[in-house]
């Protein structure tokens, strides 16, 4: 059995790669496009550790920084991150973050509210940051970038949010972490 941090980095690996390739599943809407990215976001916060998950996340922003066509489009390169979309893709990394430290505040006492406390957060943490740079950067007022870079996206973001938790729940029965028994995992 791998130890807890390279478990750690094989799925901070596989959370970075799944980022990138749920970019080219695209719904192409503006300003902003529909993808399965978020989800993956919801899933490195329920399985990682906010180091671990903002460490996947930057790992994948750092490659479309780079010019690799990771962003949904597709697209790379710094541009794309002074754009419209760049709330959003930076709120990623805050979601991350903050969606796990959620999550790890709360999962030992409120072991079934942990990781839906952790999706509402990071989704809202997607949401303002998105919101705010769409706000800023495209010169919509603050109600038409609600309308457009929000609103829109919040039924599929409940059901991502559904589906995070559901195949968290699942990864964590299937691959216990280190120190743990599977007997304690499939009560999570």
């Amino acid at each position: 059995m791998p130890s807890g941090r390279t478990r750690s980095l094989v799925t901070a690996a596989l959370i970075a790669a799944l980022l990138s390739a749920s970019a080219y599943l695209t719904i192409p809407t503006q300003p902003v496009p529909v993808t399965l990215q978020v989800f993956v976001v919801l899933l490195a916060a329920l399985l990682l550790g906010p180091g671990w998950a903002g460490a996947a996340v930057g790992a994948y922003l750092l490659l479309g920084a780079a010019g690799v066509p990771v962003f949904s489009g597709p697209a790379g390169g710094i541009g794309v991150l002074v754009g419209p979309r760049a709330g959003y893709l930076f709120g990623f990394l805050a979601a991350a973050v903050l969606g796990s430290a959620v999550r790890s505040a709360l999962a030992r006492r409120h072991r079934g509210a942990a990781d839906a406390a952790a999706c509402v957060v990071a989704i809202l943490v997607v949401y303002a940051l998105g919101w705010g740079v769409l706000t800023a950067v495209s010169g919509m007022t603050p109600a038409a970038a609600f309308t457009a870079g929000v609103v829109p996206f919040v039924p599929l973001d409940v059901v991502k949010a559904f589906a995070a938790v559901a195949v968290a729940a699942g990864v964590r029965r299937a691959l216990p972490t280190p120190g743990t028994t599977a007997q304690a995992m499939r009560q999570a």
